[in-house]
């Protein structure tokens, strides 16, 4: 089977892409901050689905962890790294061409942005941004030299709001992956954008947004926006909205003023 790399691995929707695809036989290269909670996350994989798993420990604000994720992802032929535990591989492991990327790590400001921290403003943006642009990159061109391969990115419902830096990142993320698709058509490699609505996950929690002001059948689960949004990639399609209510929500959005837009743009609980 292909080989999978996916970051934000170690919790939320990015686990629940970690299960999924492990659970169809694919290796993985998990990506995440927290080295320990990596670890924790290649063992159970390896246990429950004898697949192999590589970590890297990464922030992807941080260009230096940017870039060697991006090299990783740059690999055309299969590899046997000469010192393998500091790639997190078990020893005899080979790093192999990635087949399958998943730009899903990502984080809200938890802020207004008058007044808010500037420095949050900025990650944000080089975490949804400038690394879903920086590997993509790295992966499309090594994807299209082989023929093959699928590139996910997590976006968001809130891509069609006007919540701020968050949304306007998610804009961004979903019409660069229209625009990627568009000029990787005939290569045999996909792009695809998932634009979930809110999903149980930490997000919120970190994000400082009271999940509670939300009423039950807002939420969505994650594994069921992972599963649709791997059937839609195995599809081909360009786009993934996980749920009827929030395909209805996307259409509303789309036709709505945009004062009315704006007026419901900034989250509860900020």
């Amino acid at each position: 089977m292909a080989t999978a790399l996916v970051t934000g691995a170690s919790a939320g929707i990015g686990l629940e892409f970690a299960r999924q695809l492990a659970s169809e036989k694919h290796d993985l290269v998990l990506v995440a901050r927290n080295k320990s909670r990596l670890a924790e996350v290649a063992k159970e994989l390896r246990a429950n689905f004898g697949v192999q798993v590589e970590i890297i420990a990464a922030d992807l604000a941080n260009h230096d962890d940017l870039a060697r994720v991006a090299n990783r992802l740059s690999l055309v032929e299969p590899e046997t790294p000469a010192d393998p535990p500091a790639f997190g591989l078990a020893r005899g492991e080979t790093q192999k061409p990635v087949s399958i990327l998943v730009n899903n790590a990502g984080f809200g400001t938890g802020q207004a942005f008058v007044g808010g921290d500037i420095a949050k403003e900025l990650a944000v943006i080089d975490v949804l941004i400038t690394a879903v642009l920086v590997l993509s990159k790295a992966a499309a061109q090594q994807m299209v030299k082989r023929g093959k391969g699928a590139i996910i990115n997590v976006g968001s419902i809130a891509a069609l709001t006007a919540g701020g830096t968050y949304a306007a990142a998610k804009a961004w993320v979903r019409t660069f992956t229209e625009g990627l698709a568009a000029e990787l058509k005939g290569t045999g490699v996909t792009a695809t954008v998932i634009a979930p609505g809110l999903t149980r996950s930490e997000f919120h929690q970190r994000a400082g947004i009271k999940a509670d002001l939300f009423p039950d059948w807002t939420w969505l689960d994650a594994s069921h926006v992972v599963r649709e949004g791997l059937a839609a990639a195995k599809r081909g399609a360009v786009h993934s909205t996980p749920s009827l209510r929030y395909k209805a929500a996307a259409a509303a959005l789309r036709v709505a003023p945009r004062a009315v837009v704006g007026a419901i743009g900034k989250p509860p609980g900020l």
